[in-house]
This record gives C-alpha cells, structure tokens and sequence, in this order.
C-alpha cells in the first residue's frame, strides 16, 4: 500500500470501501499474490512451496499454524538475524500483544508499510461515524490514549505495543490538522511514558475544554471507566489548577508541564465552581453528561470482554450516550470496520476489508451452532479452511491470516460468526477468544456464554440499587469436585443500600443459581448428575481491586491502551493476576 492511499477522507473514503467491499474476491486474491510474490524467497515460505509463487501451491502446501509455529522464526530475527527468514520487507519492530487474553504477551513482526495499513483504516472511521452524527467538525474530541515504555529485542529493534508504535510514527505525529480529530489532549500529553500524569493532564485538559468536547473515549472501554475513577479520586485537585490557574507540581514531567501552562492560561475560578458542583453530588449517575453536556456519543471497544462493561458506561451517561465501536483490530493484523457505528454494543458486525491481509476461516459450526470441542493446538486440514468471500450466513469460524509481514496461515484465535454482508465482504460478530474457557470436568465454558450468564444474574442486583460494574472468574480445582469462581465488584447507589453494608448473602445465592441456569446442558449435567462439578461461587471483591488488578498488570508490563481484564484466567499461568485479589472480601456465596 502506497502512501497516496492515506489520504482517503470524506466521501473519497466511503467510495473506496464500496470499491473494496464490492470486489473482495479479486482484492483478496491480489493481495495473496502479491504477498507471495514479494515473500516467496524467504525461508519460511521455501520450506513448504520452494519458491513457487502459485496460490494453489501455497494453499495446499503451507500448514496452519499458531504462534508456536511462528515463534522460532521470530525469535532469530529478535536476536539478530534476517528478516528475509520468513519475509521480503526489512522488519522495523516487533509489536506486543497485551498478553491479558490468552495469559503470554506475543511479539509480532511489522514491517514499515504496516503503519500505512493502520492509517489507512483509521482514516475510514471518521467519515463512517459522520454520515450518523454530523457535526463532529465543530467541537474537539476527549479521546484519552496513552503510550507504554518500550524495550528492544537483543538486536536492537523496538519492542512495543501496537498503538505505541502508531502514536510515536509519523503518520500520527506528522499529521495534517484536521478539525474532524481535534483532540483536547495534546500530542506530548499522549506521548508522555508516566501513565498516571499523562492521565491526570488529559482529563485536566478535557475539563478545562468541557464546552467544546462533542466525543469521548478510550480505546477499550475499561481505560475509559478506569479515567472515570481517576477523576473520582482526584477532582478536587483538579479543580483547584482550574481554579488557580496553576498545575499540581506533582506533575513533574517537562513536556506536559509545558503543554498544560497553554492550557491553564488563567485562573478559572467560575469553570472550577461549576465542576465542583457536579462532582460534589452524591450519585454520579449520568456525570459524563452533566461535564461534557455536549458530547454526542461514546467512543470505545465494547465487544468480547468489554462487553461486561457497557452497563457502567451507560450508568455514567444516564443512557443518552451512544456506544459506539468502530473497528476491529489486533497487533498482528487491522482488519475492518463497524459500518453500523450508532447500533446497540450487542450487535456490533465487523466488515472485514479485504486489502488489510488474506483471510481464511475455520469452519467452527452451521447455522447458529458454535462448536467447542475444538482444540487449539490440534492440526488443521489445509483443505478445510473457507475463503473470505465464501463463508456462510450465520455460520461460525476462527480466522486465519496471512500478512506482508510474515505470518502465514496463522490463526488468530477469535471466534467469528457471520451476521450479514457488506457488498461481498461479509461482516462479523465477534463472539470470543477460541483458547479462553472454564473448564473443570467434560465442560467448556467459552466467554460468551459466562457473559451470557452474568447479564442474567446481576439483574437480581437492580432492585437494591447495587450494579455489577466489573468481573472475572476461574476454575478452582483446589478442592475436589472443583467448581467456578466469579469475582464481582458491586457498585452500590441510591437510598436502598449503604455501601458500607453488604447485599443479603441470600441475594448474591439467587445470583448464583441464576447464572448456573444460563449455562449449557453440559455443565449442568455434571452439576447435577454426575456431580463432577461443585457449586459456583461468587466472592465480592472491595471497591477497586480491579482497579488494582489493572494496576499490578501495568506494573507487569501491559499497556493501559491494551488492558483487557481477563474474564477468565487460571492460578497458575497468571499468578500476578490472582495475587492482585488478595482484597476479597472474606464472605463466600456460594450455593
């Protein structure tokens, strides 16, 4: 992809993803051939096609893998060798996953035009969301993003997470002014290492510009409720720079203090009156409307496992806040859009464009049956993977990807189900991470289906004004039979019940036999016959352990831009995770 393809806007835009979209099939059989065309010699490729350049070749000839089958390669170019190991293109970085969905944090190869790739997609968002919601030319953006420390592989390339590497490139630090992505955050504020007072100056320059911001967001919707509980805890003290005109001088770092001294020009005693009023109320249902009153929609991923989040962001925004999700994307691989921005965070569809990579698909059940006795280290039949064009309405699969960067038939691990189509480019649910699953007996429990569960539990909370706002499970098998676990955070607000007190015991044990009637025939086979399986447990965690869950996950290494609390994880492959709930509450519910 050249750099003239960049620079897509507007109705331009629109009109290239009809194009795309409308001829998938030829985009994606280009794209292979010129994958193959420019990768064929590389060691990886020659091993299995011996410099054959023929798509046929390649599809029955080059194996399925997953990262285990790529991690040899990798790590010999993160040690100094070639890149013509299993590429054409010199590989300028390697890119971290978060590690908080599968449990290992991956490094991916990227290669230069990458950037452009991610560019281009990002460029698509703006003119999509602006057929629903015009205007957004008139006001700035309160989009809080953040970058991660970065390392280097023992030959010096970068190590860094993906939005850390599209944040310090020139394409976002070069690019032209734009007043569709007018940010209240300046770029150093982004820019800066220290997360906590780059969080501290963005949310002061959000409040500072409160008049003009017409959207927020984060890029996960747990970053953006972890800045709505930073700015419970720390208002008071940025009232009082609003109010002086000063910055705390706990921000230390030059680059922001610089920033912010523009910002807090002057003393603003009347703005600083005015927000604290409105934190000072005693319930801070529907806050986000009464700080920003004209922001016009919510920006962030509410799908997969952020969909536990979706009930707290709409207690902030009092429900007049859209949710909207936009795109779909990985470390290894950009791969499409949400051309329905404004629909309900349980419908989000992905329309995966067919210029980001070469997709293919494991086929993972018909119509409407997902299949889950699948195994991710088992071997793929060449002959059984779909092409993107060909899969099926209703259908569900796990997606295969090919890319410049040397990944080849690599599966991803997302479990997809086709919804509907866009031109020839069909458009996908996303429904879970293939490799994450309670399991204790003959059960698999994927995270659909926990999700499913818990939405129907925590609505037993609502008529004692108490509101599940965060959750993560496990199976225990540290006692026999093994059972369940879910760790909730609970939200109390209202009249009916003093935070101080906990929910009636009896509460929590509905809960927990309503969550074990929504899940499937299997489970509660072995719950109740074969009694292989012990009763599910809820333990109530004190305010802000996941909070400090995400904290001691950043202390380890991941990016608050990429931090997904893991709905489900096991003891021993994530000790730090486990570690950071030693706050429980001692009180068990079980049933």
């Amino acid at each position: 992809m050249d750099g003239k393809n960049l620079g897509y806007k507007g109705e331009e835009a629109l009109k290239e993803i009809e194009r795309l979209t409308s001829k998938a099939d030829e985009v994606q059989e280009s794209i292979l051939k010129e994958i193959l065309t420019r990768n064929g010699e590389s060691e990886y490729l020659n091993k299995y096609i011996k410099g054959e350049k023929n798509i046929e070749e390649f599809k029955r000839l080059v194996p399925v893998i997953t990262y285990k089958g790529i991690l040899p390669y990798i790590q010999r170019i993160a040690n100094g060798e070639d890149s013509s190991l299993i590429t054409g293109h010199p590989i300028t970085e390697m890119l971290c996953s978060s590690g908080t969905s599968a449990g290992e944090p991956k490094m991916m190869p990227s290669i230069e035009e990458d950037l452009d790739r991610r560019t281009f997609l990002y460029n698509l968002i703006l003119p999509i969301i602006n057929q629903c919601v015009p205007g957004l030319d008139e006001g700035k953006a309160m989009f809080l993003y953040f970058v991660k420390a970065e390392m280097s592989t023992p030959c010096g390339l970068p190590a860094r997470t993906v939005l850390t590497s599209y944040y310090k490139s020139k394409h976002f630090k070069c690019r032209a002014l734009d007043p569709f992505n007018d940010f209240t955050s300046p770029d150093p504020l982004i820019l800066c290492n220290d997360s906590n007072q780059s969080m501290y100056c963005q949310v002061l320059a959000g409040l500072v510009r409160r008049h003009q911001v017409l959207r927020l967001g984060a890029v996960f919707a747990s970053a953006f409720l972890r800045a709505i509980s930073f700015l419970e805890r720390n208002w008071k003290h940025l009232c009082n720079d609003i109010r002086t005109g000063q910055l705390n001088p706990s921000i230390t770092d030059p680059e922001c203090r610089s920033c912010m001294y523009t910002i807090l020009s002057s003393p603003d005693p009347h703005l600083a009156d005015e927000i604290n009023d409105i934190c000072s109320r005693a319930s801070w249902k529907g806050i986000l409307c009464h700080l920003w009153p004209k922001a016009k929609y919510i920006e962030a991923v509410v799908t997969g496992s952020m969909a536990q989040y979706v009930p707290a962001l709409r207690y902030y925004s009092e429900g007049k806040l859209p949710l909207v999700c936009t795109m779909y994307a990985s470390s290894e691989c950009y791969f499409g859009v949400n051309m329905k921005p404004l629909c309900d965070p349980a419908d989000v569809a992905f329309s995966l464009l067919p210029n980001m990579g070469y997709f293919e698909f494991i086929p993972l059940g018909e119509k409407g049956t997902l299949l889950m006795d699948f195994d991710e280290e088992a071997e793929v039949p060449n002959d059984k993977l779909v092409d993107l064009v060909h899969v099926r309405l209703d259908c569900f699969y796990e997606l295969v990807i090919t890319t410049f960067a040397g990944l080849y038939r690599y599966r991803m691990g997302d479990v997809l189900q086709v919804v509907g189509f866009h031109n020839r480019a069909p458009q996908f649910r996303f429904i879970c991470r293939r490799n994450v699953v309670l399991s204790i007996d003959s059960d698999k429990t994927n995270e659909e289906d926990l999700h499913r569960s818990i939405t129907m539990a925590k609505k037993l909370l609502e008529p004692y004004d108490a509101l599940l706002v965060e959750y993560t499970s496990y199976a225990d098998t540290s006692s026999m039979p093994g059972h369940y676990v879910l760790f909730w955070e609970i939200l109390h607000h209202g009249s009916k019940v003093n935070s101080e007190v906990p929910l009636d015991p009896k509460v929590l044990q509905e809960c927990c036999i309503a969550a074990e009637e929504q899940l499937d025939y299997i489970y509660r086979r072995c719950r109740t016959n074969d009694k292989s399986i012990g009763p599910l447990e809820i333990r109530v965690v004190e305010p802000g352990t996941f909070e400090a869950l995400m904290d001691s996950c950043v202390s380890q290494g991941a990016s608050i831009n990429q931090y997904k609390t893991p709905s489900m994880f096991k003891r021993a492959q994530n000790a730090h995770l486990s570690s950071a709930f030693c706050r429980f509450s001692k009180r068990k519910d079980r049933l």
